[in-house]
């Protein structure tokens, strides 16, 4: 599926041109062109690790006779992708005023499974149920993609053994910790035939046949044999390849990537425009300075307050000019070399 929102003639006065070229539930591919590659990598950075999700942040367990430690069951319920479509609603357990998790800031799941066969149990993500009250019915419910509607194992129970436990799912970002990831990869590339001579090929005879050109190779231009190399030539033509972990579809992740940048973007603005308790741009600013400046009666004679004077012109040796700790030099103050 090929979708261009903004075919004009002069693609430069409308700013950034997308092109998808795969969308499906697992990954979305996409050509972003007219764009800077700064601002291509903040996307891509974006998309990584700081798309808020939800994944199990605290695990109670009450009982369990399985033969995996407590922690280790912790470490994989973590793992767990749950629905984080509508997270926005919860807020994060830090601007919440509750003592701990509630409705507003988390979702409760419980899971209790007990072996009463002959046979090994199979515990997986469709036994955890979630419980409480909750303001979205959807976000934090466990996602189950597999054929079998069991969704990822979490443990095995011999006859006998159980397991009984409590998980408190959180709302959170990658960069605090990998379970929030929204993401499990993204494909970054520029420049398929490296005709800007970003990548120093490493080979052992012919490079050609030993790095084959990537799927995009086929959307530039090659090089021409013999073509002078354009040292002014920036990349204007990025590709990526969205690959989502199932806890949101491939295209919200993209389009919440957009939405985050869009937030930090303007408290920057914000920062710079209005400051705390001011204007920062036009100076009023009551913040921290560099050593106050105080100038003399022709503008320059005050200079800076320095540790070795006021004027800034005199040092800790005595005067301006030629005294030193030794006595006056001959090229003292007043003085011009030839």
């Amino acid at each position: 599926m090929d979708y261009d929102p903004m075919v004009m003639d002069d693609a430069e006065s409308v700013g950034p041109v997308v092109k998808i070229s795969q969308a499906d539930s697992v990954r979305t591919k996409f050509e972003l062109s007219n764009a800077d590659i700064s601002f291509a990598n903040s996307l891509r950075r974006v998309m990584l690790a700081e798309i808020p999700t939800i994944a199990i942040d605290l695990v109670e367990i009450e009982d369990n006779s399985s033969v995996l430690a407590d922690e280790f069951i912790a470490h994989r319920l973590g793992l767990i992708p749950l629905n984080a479509e509508g997270a926005d609603s919860l807020l994060y357990s830090r601007e919440c005023d509750c003592e701990g998790h509630c409705e507003h800031c988390s979702v409760r799941l419980t899971l209790h499974a007990k072996c009463t066969g002959d046979e090994n149990m199979h515990v997986s993500a469709r036994d955890m149920v979630p419980t409480g009250d909750r303001i979205n019915q959807a976000v934090g419910t466990p996602i189950i993609a597999d054929a079998e509607g069991l969704g990822p194992l979490i443990l095995k129970l011999r006859p006998g053994q159980e397991i009984k436990l409590e998980c408190i799912a959180k709302k959170g970002i990658a960069k605090e910790h990998a379970k929030w990831a929204p993401s499990a990869a993204i494909g970054f590339e520029y420049d398929p035939h490296n005709k800007l001579r970003h990548l120093d090929m490493w080979f052992e005879s012919d490079a050609k046949t030993e790095w084959p050109p990537s799927e995009y190779a086929t959307w530039e231009e090659p090089p021409q044999e013999g073509e002078p190399f354009d040292y002014d030539a920036v990349p204007n033509r990025f590709y990526f390849n969205v690959e989502s972990a199932g806890n949101l579809p491939p295209d919200t992740i993209v389009g919440e990537g957009i939405k985050v940048l869009q937030q930090k973007l303007a408290g920057l603005i914000h920062e710079l425009t209005e400051g705390e308790g001011g204007d920062g741009m036009n100076g009023d600013y009551s913040g921290p300075r560099s050593p106050e400046y105080s100038a003399g009666a022709d503008g320059f004679g005050g200079g800076y307050a320095t540790p070795y004077g006021n004027g800034g012109n005199q040092s800790s040796w005595g005067g301006a000019g030629g005294t030193t700790p030794y006595g006056t030099t001959p090229y003292g103050a007043g003085q011009s070399w030839s």
